[in-house]
């Protein structure tokens, strides 16, 4: 089995806008483009009850997230890298 030697890029944190509210909504769309992850998986987190916290307006319509819950998501997020076996 053969291994790439180049190196990688480094995963930069994806950090939200410190300016923006945490009251303030983004649409399922927007918070799928900003954490850089395709809205399948993010639909199967819904699914599994695992990830952010979803909300519709009058229960009915698009879903919506807190500016403050997707920060509270991301600070959740493992920011430690994996260590696998030798």
């Amino acid at each position: 089995m053969e291994y790439s030697t180049e190196q990688e890029e480094p995963v930069r944190p994806i950090e939200i806008p410190t300016d923006w509210s945490d009251d303030a909504l983004l649409h399922f769309e927007e918070f799928c483009s900003l954490i850089h992850t395709p809205q399948r998986t993010v639909r199967d987190w819904r699914r599994r009850g695992v990830g952010p916290r979803w909300t519709r307006i009058n229960g009915v319509g698009r879903l919506y997230i807190t500016v403050g819950e997707a920060r509270r998501f991301l600070r959740s997020a493992t920011t430690e890298p994996r260590r696998t076996n030798p």
